[in-house]
């Protein structure tokens, strides 16, 4: 029995039981997969999957009940080998940040070249997806944090630390009646075409919450990932926005030569949070603590 026996087997039910992607992972071939396989099996004596001729059809239920302690055994191993190279390489290495379009276009940005500056030796990497993507990005082992609002705190298999909060504003065109009420309602809203996030994205369920509460129903005309997209069918008058007040920030001068004005909506859809999360009991390198260190600074 060895490491790579159990990396083949996890790789295998990863990829759906599929030997030749599995295979792929690893960068080997579909004979060693097939192999180191039905070695772990002698070895231990039992069969780990259902097969259908020389196809892999599922997991036996010994191989159900062995899974979790083939995965605790692999991430103790890359826990100990990243424990080791720490103490000789204290400053250098990679982090990979699963995270959503709006933190990686808005939030980030600033966070990263302070981060880059104190640690210059180590790689940083960015994947992006929406929330629920980015939370299996780390339970997968594809990236070791996952930074987005809500989602990634009720997954299981996360834990997840509150970073900073931020709320939705809205955005009217140049003219627009509701620059006429210092504070619009839900209603108020209701009246005019909508354009904001996808479903997934960027606290769209807070947004959907606040009018099912009021018994509305919005007459929302678009729906995009990023905040520019949102921005530029406000500017051409399809309908009024609500968007992250983060992308936002420092760039008045910009709405106001658009013609554009946002208004605080924190009174309508409440605070977001986002929240930085790691896989339960994943060992990570000091630099990556001081990485969610500084998200919430």
């Amino acid at each position: 029995m060895n490491i790579q026996q159990l990396r083949c087997i996890r790789e295998v039910v990863r990829q759906n039981f599929n030997l030749t992607q599995a295979s792929a992972v690893l960068f080997t071939s579909q004979p060693a997969v097939s192999k180191a396989v039905m070695d772990f099996e002698d070895d231990v004596g039992f069969l780990v999957f259902i097969r259908h001729g020389k196809r892999i059809k599922g997991l036996s239920a010994e191989g159900a009940r062995i899974l979790p302690m083939l995965e605790r055994t692999l991430q103790s191993f890359q826990d100990l080998k990243d424990l080791a190279f720490e103490a000789k390489n204290p400053n250098k290495g990679r982090l990979t940040i699963a995270t959503t379009h709006t933190q990686a276009r808005y939030a980030l940005p600033r966070l990263i070249q302070v981060f880059r500056s104190e640690y210059p030796d180590v790689q940083l990497s960015l994947l992006q997806g929406a929330p629920s993507q980015v939370a299996q990005m780390v339970l997968t082992d594809q990236a070791d944090i996952a930074v987005a609002t809500e989602v990634i705190a009720r997954t299981d298999g996360l834990t997840a630390t509150a970073c900073y909060d931020w709320q939705h504003y809205i955005l009217l065109p140049e003219n627009h009646p509701l620059l006429s009420i210092e504070q619009p309602s839900i209603a108020d809203l209701a009246e005019y075409p909508i354009v904001t996030y996808d479903p997934a994205f960027a606290g769209r369920a807070k947004i959907d919450a606040a009018f099912a509460a009021a018994q509305l129903h919005p007459n929302i005309v678009l729906e995009a990932i990023d905040a520019d997209v949102i921005r530029t069918y406000v500017e051409v008058g399809l309908g009024i926005g609500i968007l992250a007040g983060m992308a936002l920030e420092g760039i008045s001068d910009e709405l106001a030569r658009k013609g554009l004005t946002a208004m605080d909506a924190g009174h309508l859809f409440g605070m977001n949070t986002t929240y930085a999360a790691v896989k339960q009991d994943r060992y990570l390198k000091e630099y990556g603590r001081r990485f969610i260190e500084l998200l919430g600074l």
